[in-house]
């Protein structure tokens, strides 16, 4: 059981029905992470701490995660650390759109949370599949992120309640942690610090198809897109250079 809060309540929806038929070999092991406990390690990283800003101007928030906690969750972001954030549908119009309101935003001197994605997400979310998880799940004090490290109130795990469809309890289950090359910035480049481009392993050992570190492994990270995209825009800045 892996994803973010849009994959956790069919987990317990699937752990209902293993329920009710009476089902004994079924467990899942539960490694749900939550959206917002990332985004607080992110403006906590040593570098806010030291500098006292976080290089990032803005986020575009998850559409499905948000379909699911709503927009009230990063509030606390606006407010406290000054980012604005605007939730995004999928579509290109709406990821321009987005990007429009951020930046609309900043040059007002606003930060608020906006939704873009009017059309499926609400202030407040699926009560009902919160209920169902806040009652299924708890809370584990710390969780390891590739990239982040170790990162409070950031996971969830089964209930005692639960415990005959927790595969933690029933099995043996040694964690071992992955060993990212000590040469890969993919912390660096999640906490906005650097670019994909100054990690010195981008492009040479690290491509999609012999990726190092997070940002290159997902389809969906920085480095990936990058990659698919912004190298060639570096190649012609190189070349008006010379």
């Amino acid at each position: 059981a892996i994803g973010f809060e849009t994959t956790t309540p069919p987990t317990a929806m699937a752990i209902l029905v293993a329920e009710k038929k009476g089902l004994t070999n079924f467990s899942i092991f539960c490694n749900h992470v939550l959206t917002p406990a990332a985004i607080l390690a992110i403006f906590e990283s040593p570098e806010v701490k030291t500098l006292g800003a976080v290089e990032i101007d803005g986020f575009v928030g998850p559409a499905h995660v948000s379909t699911v906690i709503g927009t009230r969750p990063y509030e606390p972001f606006a407010r406290s650390y000054r980012k604005p954030v605007v939730i995004s549908g999928f579509e290109p119009l709406d990821v321009m759109q987005s990007i429009l309101m951020l930046v609309r935003q900043m040059n007002e001197g606003r930060a608020e949370v906006e939704n873009q994605y009017i059309r499926a997400v609400t202030r407040d979310g699926n009560l009902r599949a919160q209920a169902i998880v806040a009652d299924m799940f708890e809370l584990r004090e710390s969780f390891e992120w590739r990239g982040l490290g170790q990162v409070a109130n950031s996971a969830l795990r089964l209930r005692d309640a639960y415990a005959a469809f927790d595969a933690e309890r029933i099995f043996p289950i040694a964690r071992s942690n992955a060993q990212d090359n000590p040469a890969c910035e993919c912390g660096a480049i999640l906490r906005g610090v650097k670019k994909p481009a100054a990690c010195k392993l981008f492009g040479t050992a690290c491509t999609p198809e012999t990726p190092m570190g997070s940002c290159m492994v997902s389809s969906e990270g920085a480095c990936a897109a990058h990659w698919t995209y912004g190298r060639f825009r570096d190649a012609a800045k190189m070349r008006a250079a010379e």
